[in-house]
């Protein structure tokens, strides 16, 4: 990602805003927040909040305390406590902004019992956490090559090293439980440090890494979505989707989420639609419900007997023969109450693609050889045809 100020360079850091690798703006930061209460003023005898919201790697955030009451703003490389040592991250959020996301968060928002920020980060600091950032790739390789030796059935999809190199933290997905025991002896032997090993859902590992979805654009987990709601078969019958698992998956190999998105708004519409199990009563036949068509208002029946002929019909219609059939009623046939919606001229369109025949290059391209020879052969012709005039004139 990049701002409207900075270009991308190297490992994804932004460059040009001569910022030291970082993002003044911290507009190049995943789930990044927009402090909209940065330009006004507390209230008379009222302190900042003391809480600090600090960004590690891909979008992981823990929210700390501003014990020293150190000068800090978005974008600031920051030192803070963790156990053991330290660790570097990025300042995304200050003020009375943090007191709302600890809250929506559902976490105390006592800034006291809070870990604490132990400096802005020194050029030694920032040096050594470039640095492990650096091997984070080539361990994750390594890793990986471990685990299959030792037969694990696991993807290792992420390696993060704390901001002191004093321990790496290696992010894993299974669908079973591992017995990893030997694979941190291995990791703890080759690595030299200290070993976390943390299990994440599948779409925890697609927010991580990141990508481009079906629509084209980055994906909601990997930019702004921060909860995972869970998506459900019946959001795709609810918005008439076909049932196709390799359409309705994302990347993280689950349902999109982009499936809940519009669920609300077709909920609302179906609740004045008829359920699609209920017959119409006719004099001519039972009909049956074929298709809906909710923000158009349509529905199209079909006999029982006639499956193939479909009539098209308004909501308001329907209804109408539903309210008839309640009272013990059948109206008289579909064709009454059926519509031909005319077809605009937007809708009707021109094959542009069939205008070219598919067999244009099969025919051997015409040369202009016999073109040449005519018209030489003519204008011979004509010369002869003017001397033998000139001839004629003279001897007269």
């Amino acid at each position: 990602m990049g701002c409207t100020s900075c270009a991308t360079g190297a490992n994804g850091q932004p460059k040009g805003c001569k910022n030291n690798g970082t993002c003044g703006t911290d507009g190049c930061n995943k789930l990044t927040v927009f402090d909209w209460l940065s330009n006004m003023s507390l209230p008379a005898n009222m302190e900042p909040f003391n809480g600090v919201e600090v960004r590690f790697k891909n979008g992981r955030k823990s929210f700390f305390q501003n014990s020293d009451k150190l000068s800090l703003s978005m974008g600031d490389i920051v030192a803070t406590e963790t156990s053991p040592g330290h660790d570097i991250g990025i300042v995304t959020l200050t003020g009375e902004l943090v007191r709302v996301q600890m809250k929506k968060k559902k976490e105390n928002v006592d800034p006291t019992k809070l870990p604490k920020i132990y400096r802005k980060a020194t050029q030694k600091d920032i040096d050594i956490w470039q640095g492990v950032r650096d091997r984070e790739a080539d361990v994750q390789k390594r890793s990986r090559e471990i685990a299959i030796r030792l037969g694990l059935q696991m993807k290792i999809s992420d390696v993060e090293f704390q901001g002191d190199a004093s321990k790496v933290i290696f992010y894993y997905t299974a669908e079973e439980r591992v017995d990893f025991r030997m694979l941190i002896k291995e990791f703890a032997r080759t690595f030299n440090t200290r070993i976390e090993m943390k299990q994440v859902g599948f779409r925890q590992e697609a927010a991580r890494l990141g990508g481009i979805g079906s629509c084209g654009r980055e994906l909601c987990c990997s930019t702004w979505l921060t909860d995972f709601r869970s998506v459900s078969t019946s959001a795709a019958r609810y918005q008439q989707l076909s049932l196709n698992p390799l359409k309705l998956a994302g990347q993280c190999g689950k349902l999109k989420c982009c499936l809940n998105y519009e669920l609300d708004t077709y909920l609302d519409a179906l609740e004045h639609f008829p359920k699609s199990d209920v017959k119409l009563q006719t004099e001519k036949g039972t009909a049956v419900c074929q298709k809906t068509d909710i923000f158009k208002g349509l529905l199209w029946y079909a006999y029982e007997k006639e499956a193939m002929n479909w009539h098209q019909m308004p909501l308001e219609k329907v209804n109408e023969i539903i309210a008839f059939n309640k009272k013990g009623k059948k109206v008289q046939s579909l064709e009454a109450y059926t519509i031909e919606i005319p077809i605009e001229e937007k809708e009707i369109f021109s094959n542009v693609v069939g205008q070219d025949s598919l067999t244009r290059f099969d025919t051997p391209k015409r040369t202009n050889k016999k073109r040449r020879k005519n018209t030489k052969n003519r204008n011979r012709n004509r010369n002869s045809q003017k001397k033998s005039n000139k001839n004629s004139q003279k001897n007269a």
